[in-house]
Order: structure tokens, then C-alpha cells, then sequence
């Protein structure tokens, strides 16, 4: 089984939804899983310096009041998952093209995940500002990347375009929300959704997978 999931590494519910994804492996491990963190940008207009979280929040939600009624919701399922968000420490929303770029250098050392997870734990978690070099480079080097090659990679313009078309191929094929995970190539499931939901999903998938099999 393959999952491609659709991420934005700002979006409180992919965190949660990461969490309910490794909470349903460990009920229900899935020999030779594997899986690919796809960008997808919530905000792709932002600019590449970020905005004031304060100035995000007023042209979002009309302010702080509102997001405030907004989060409510996020921060109980998110306690429910044993994530305490850090929304009020937050200073800033950063531009996320160069944390999905990070992403996609993990992958090529074989930390993909592992930068997925402290990239959360930075901005969730530590309110850090994932849209600067020396907290991505710092969020790189506890997943297990070289801090050297990490700052030289963040320092060319290297996937950037690459970041850019995929978020607009989801965005083509209709993906409009994330998390959104692909299961197979064929099947979409949109949302942070409980174990529950996701063994359906193994199991149809498991299930073509089978059925598409050679037969000895």
C-alpha cells in the first residue's frame, strides 16, 4: 500500500491527522506501507516573508476574536491527540514553499517523515517561525539532516517550482482542503479522520491490491 498525503505544514488538522494516521498503524500495522508528504499551501499568496500572525489572523478570520471561536475546535481535538497548540505565542504565519522544499531534501536522505514531525513540533508546539532559514535548518538537523547541507540546499532556489506545481496539480485535481490522503494512487480520503475511518481505507486498498495481484 502506498499513501500520498497532502499537507501543508501550517495546517493544524495535518497534524492531527498525522497523529491519527501513526494511531491507526499501531492498531493495525501495514507491512510494506509507504508514503509521500505532498505540498499543498493553505495560504499561496502569502508573501515569502510571511505577515504578522496578527495581520494573518484580521485578514482571515477578521480577527483575533473570531480565530480565537476558530481554534476552539482545533485545540480540542488536538488535546484529544496529546498536541497542546501554541496558537496564542504565535508571532507570525510564514510563507511554507521553503518547509515543503526541506521536505523534499529529507526525502532524498530518507527523513522525510522525521522532518514532517519537527517541523510541526517547531511551529505548533514551540511557536517558532517555520518560514526562517535557521529554524528550518534546526527543525533539519533534529530529524537527523546535516545542518551544512540543509542551510546550502534552503540557499539555492532548488524545488521551489517543483513545490509550486504540486501544490496547483492537487489544486487541479481537486483537492481543495488538507490532509488529504491518497490511498493507491486511487482513493482520497479529506481529513484528520479517527483510526475507524482510515482501517476502511486500508482494507479497500489492500483489498485491490490483491485483487490486481499476479496469480501464482
Amino acid at each position: 500500500m502506498h499513501i500520498d498525503i497532502f499537507s501543508d505544514t501550517i495546517c493544524p488538522w495535518c497534524f492531527i491527522g498525522k497523529r491519527r494516521l501513526e494511531r491507526a498503524l499501531a492498531e493495525r500495522p501495514q507491512p510494506g506501507l509507504t508514503t509521500r508528504w505532498r505540498a499543498f499551501q493553505l495560504n499561496p499568496d502569502m508573501p515569502a516573508e510571511g505577515m504578522a500572525r496578527s495581520d494573518y489572523l484580521a485578514m482571515k478570520f477578521g480577527g483575533a476574536a473570531n480565530a480565537r471561536s476558530v481554534y476552539a475546535q482545533v485545540e480540542a481535538a488536538g488535546e484529544s491527540e496529546g498536541i497542546a497548540f501554541a496558537f496564542e505565542r504565535m508571532k507570525r504565519t510564514p510563507n511554507t514553499v521553503d518547509s515543503h522544499r526541506l521536505i523534499r531534501f529529507a526525502d532524498t536522505k530518507g527523513r522525510e517523515n522525521d522532518v514532517v514531525q519537527a517541523l510541526f513540533d517547531a511551529y505548533f508546539l514551540n511557536a517558532e517561525d517555520i518560514g526562517d532559514r535557521d529554524v528550518l535548518v534546526e527543525a533539519g538537523r533534529v530529524a537527523g539532516l546535516d545542518p551544512d547541507e540543509a542551510r546550502a540546499f534552503l540557499g539555492s532556489d532548488a524545488d521551489a517550482d517543483a513545490v509550486r506545481a504540486e501544490d496547483h496539480a492537487a489544486r487541479q485535481a481537486g483537492i481543495n482542503g488538507v490532509p488529504c490522503f491518497i490511498f493507491n494512487g486511487q482513493h482520497a480520503l479529506a481529513g484528520a479522520h479517527p483510526p475507524e475511518v482510515l482501517f476502511q481505507l486500508f482494507d479497500l486498498a489492500n483489498q485491490e491490491t490483491a485483487e490486481t495481484a499476479p496469480q501464482a
